[in-house]
This record gives structure tokens, C-alpha cells and sequence, in this order.
């Protein structure tokens, strides 16, 4: 019998199809999440991976057998997902595997108004409910509904104008100059909502691969990895455009290009927006407002947080983290290092196509480069995430903790990881929670210091 811990992430379900799942295996999926939620009710949609629209609709009917109509949105991105369980205040379940390979699919879910549903909040509920309707043979047994249970109806809903109009709602794009913007969605659910989001703004869109093509036949759609930037980066100085945007397979994440063909860093992105979220709050009349950011964004975003008013809250790595911490700190917004971000008026979820028009609000209120706008959010030198293999995370990271618990002048933490700061550096060591990996940041005022901590600390884990 195969154990879904394998299945079931800590945030989500994230698998290969049909090894490790398949439609049978959705379908108690869809009973497991109304049976855990208690939902009368809920939205379902997919993105363009092969797999998506089967195994979609086959969590439909699960749910809709023990009593729960179904909304299906169809083809979506995340965040659009996200948009219609708040909107329709809904549960909700998307079919994605995100930035994964296309043998990958997966569900991220969530309860009414975008709230997550992650491992402490029923996610290892669901698991073991599913868990417990497998047979020896991995076939699968659910359970009749209880009695008197009346079958759910599943309808039809087109939720993508919605979604655009209610981030446009959001942003004032009214006075911008127009601007040349290269969008590379890679093949994935970019290609579906950019054209609406964007359209009747005073922008010349260049797009890159909006074909819907769950195979992704040119190149990954993680942006976090410098080699899917260079297609987009070379575009951009082809053509002269004001900036580049690359979308991830799911459209919840966005990564900026700058004039010059150079990656803005998810760090400056978060105090650009925090900066503007902060000026809007406060025109509302609240003061102090509050921003999220995890322990890996860099020392930056506390600085710039500060400096216009705001305070800032450092939590832990992942969304579940994020959006617990703004509901009990009605934080405005929340940024991480991973390119997500959150916002309070879209219920706490996130969503990289705000962003994105943040970004354009703010390049285009101004008539400088956007090199020059955000010079002022990156002041620090920053590795980025490097992975090691390794097979004794645990050993490893306690071998980087005894090598510098008594050097003079830092700080140890361990709230995500090993955190470890000086005067001017730091840097934080994760074990991943899918892969034996461990993920190394490093950021120092120098550069070469920056370069020699990194050095010094992958000398040990990869000892």
C-alpha cells in the first residue's frame, strides 16, 4: 500500500500522474476535503497540464457524492482560483503543479475566502482519511456518503473577467505612460490572464509563449531558476522594453525584468510594493500598518518598512506562515523571497498579477528607468538559494550551527531553519520538505563577505 506522506506535502498535494495518483485517487480527494471541511458548497479549477481537467473533475464528483455542489471555474490560474472562493466565498481546490515538470500535477487548497488548508490546518486530515480508504492493492474504496446525504450538482462558471476587474479595482493605472512590456508566461496560465488583465492599459505587450502547453516545450516554468529568465532577459533588450514579467505555471508568482535585461530580486520587489501598500493605508487614515516578510527577504524590507512608517513582522518560509501571521496582525501585505505575494484586499492570498501591476503603477507614475527605481531597494549582496543534496540534513545543519554558536558579535535563531546574523550579514539554512535537499541564503553589506560565508558555509554542509 503507498504511503500519500509521500503524496501530501506540508502545504499541499504535489505528485507525479499516474504513478503516484491518478482520477481514482482524486475522486476520494474531492469526499476527504468536504467530509474535513464540512463544505455544502465549493469552486474547483485547473491549469493546462494534460492531467488538469481529469483529475479535476473527477475531485468534482468526489465531492459533489457526499453532498457538496461544485462551482467549476475551468482553466484558471491559482490566484484567480483564490479569487473565486473569496468572491463566492467558497472552499476551493486548484489542480496544479505550480512550476513542476509536466509528469507533476497537484491540488492546493483552501476554505472559504482564500483561507489555506495546509498540514496543522486539515490538510494531514484529509491525508488520513484518504489514507484509511486504500486497499492492499492501491486501488481505492470510499465510503458511501451518510445516509440521507443528497448528491451535489456540479455547474459552470466563467470567473476570469471578475478576477481582472477586482485587481484593477485595486491599482491605479489611469495616469501611467505608456510602457513596452515583455511577458513571458511560459507556456503556462499567464497565457490565459495576462491578455484580460491587461487589456485597454496603455502598454505595448511583447508576449512570450502563450500557448497553453501543460508539456512546456520551451523551457521550465519556474522563474526562480536563472536559466528560464534568458530567454525573456534577451527579449527585453532586443525590443528596448521598459521591463519584462515572467509568470510561473500557475500565475502565482511573478518575477521582474529591468531595463537592462537584469532580474529585479523578489526582496525589492516586496519593499517597492510594501512602500506603496503603506502610502495607500495610510491616505485611508491607518497608520502604522503592518507588512509581512520571511526570514529569507532581505534586511532591506524591515529598513524600507520602517523608514515609511510601517512595522514589519519576519515570519516563517511558506504561505500557510504568511497568511496566519496577517490575519492575526491585519497586515496589509506580506512578500517572500520565492516571489510570492499577499495582500490583504485580495484575502491574504497570493497573487504575482497585483503585483505585477504595482510594479507598472509605480514605473509608469515616474519617468525614470526602472533600474533607478529600484536602485534604493537592494542594498545588500545576496547569494540567492543554493541547493546541496544531502542525505543528513539534520546532521549537517547542527555541524553549521556548532561552527559558528560562539563566534563573537552573532545571533542563532532557529524559528525556520538555522538563522545565523552578524553586524552586517546573515544567513539561514532550511532543510526542504519535499526533496533531501538543504537551501542556503546568504546576504552581507560586502560583497566579498557575502562570498566568503557562502563558502565557508557550503564547505561544511557539503563536507
Amino acid at each position: 500500500m503507498r504511503d500519500l506522506k509521500q503524496l501530501v506535502k506540508a502545504y499541499d498535494v504535489r505528485g507525479v500522474v499516474p504513478d503516484q495518483w491518478d482520477k481514482d485517487l482524486s475522486r476520494a480527494f474531492g469526499a476527504a476535503f468536504v467530509t474535513v471541511t464540512g463544505a455544502t458548497a465549493i469552486v474547483v479549477g485547473h491549469d493546462m497540464r494534460p492531467s488538469s481537467p481529469e483529475l479535476s473533475r473527477a475531485f468534482a464528483e468526489g465531492a459533489a457524492a457526499h453532498g457538496a455542489d461544485v462551482t467549476e471555474i475551468g482553466l484558471c490560474s491559482t490566484d484567480q482560483l483564490y479569487y473565486a472562493s473569496g468572491k463566492l466565498d467558497l472552499p476551493g481546490a486548484m489542480f496544479t503543479a505550480s512550476h513542476n515538470p509536466a509528469q507533476y500535477n497537484g491540488i492546493k487548497m483552501c476554505r472559504k475566502g482564500a483561507a489555506p488548508v495546509g498540514e496543522d490546518t486539515g490538510l494531514a486530515e484529509i491525508r488520513e482519511l484518504v489514507q484509511g480508504w486504500l486497499n492492499d492493492d492501491d486501488t481505492v474504496s470510499v465510503p458511501a456518503a451518510p445516509a440521507g446525504t443528497v448528491e451535489g450538482k456540479l455547474t459552470q462558471q466563467d470567473t476570469l473577467r471578475g478576477y481582472a476587474d477586482h485587481l484593477l479595482g485595486l491599482v491605479d493605472l489611469s495616469a501611467i505612460r505608456p510602457l513596452k512590456v515583455v511577458v513571458d508566461a511560459g507556456n503556462g496560465m499567464g497565457g490565459h490572464t495576462v491578455p484580460v488583465v491587461f487589456d485597454g492599459l496603455p502598454l505595448d505587450l511583447v508576449p512570450m509563449y502563450f500557448e497553453l502547453d501543460g508539456t512546456f516545450p520551451n523551457h521550465e516554468a519556474n522563474p526562480l531558476d536563472p536559466k528560464n529568465l534568458v530567454d525573456l532577459q534577451a527579449k527585453v533588450k532586443e525590443v528596448g522594453a521598459d521591463l519584462g514579467l515572467a509568470f510561473d505555471g500557475d500565475a502565482d508568482r511573478c518575477f521582474v525584468i529591468d531595463e537592462r535585461g537584469e532580474p529585479v530580486s523578489p526582496s525589492a520587489i516586496t519593499a517597492l510594493v510594501a512602500v506603496r501598500e503603506l502610502a495607500r493605508a495610510k491616505a485611508a487614515g491607518e497608520s502604522n500598518a503592518t507588512i509581512i516578510h520571511n526570514l529569507i527577504t532581505s534586511w532591506t524590507v524591515p529598513e524600507v518598512v520602517a523608514e515609511h512608517g510601517g512595522k514589519a513582522v519576519r515570519t516563517r518560509v511558506g504561505h500557510s506562515f504568511i497568511k496566519q501571521r496577517m490575519a492575526e496582525t491585519d497586515a496589509v501585505f506580506g512578500g517572500e523571497h520565492s516571489a510570492h505575494y499577499y495582500f490583504r484586499d485580495f484575502w491574504r492570498a497570493d497573487t504575482g498579477m497585483l503585483a505585477a501591476l504595482h510594479v507598472l503603477a509605480a514605473l509608469g507614475g515616474q519617468p525614470g528607468e526602472l533600474s533607478e527605481l529600484t536602485a534604493e531597494y537592494d542594498r545588500y549582496a545576496a547569494s540567492g538559494e543554493i541547493n546541496s543534496e544531502v542525505a543528513d540534513q539534520a546532521g549537517r545543519t547542527a555541524a553549521v550551527k556548532t561552527a559558528y554558536a560562539d563566534v563573537e558579535g552573532t545571533t542563532v535563531d532557529e524559528l525556520d531553519g538555522l538563522t545565523v546574523a552578524g553586524a552586517d550579514w546573515w544567513f539561514n539554512l532550511r532543510a526542504s520538505n519535499t526533496e533531501p535537499l538543504l537551501r542556503l541564503n546568504v546576504e552581507a553589506k560586502d560583497p566579498a563577505k557575502m562570498a566568503e560565508l557562502r563558502d565557508a558555509v557550503l564547505a561544511i554542509v557539503r563536507a
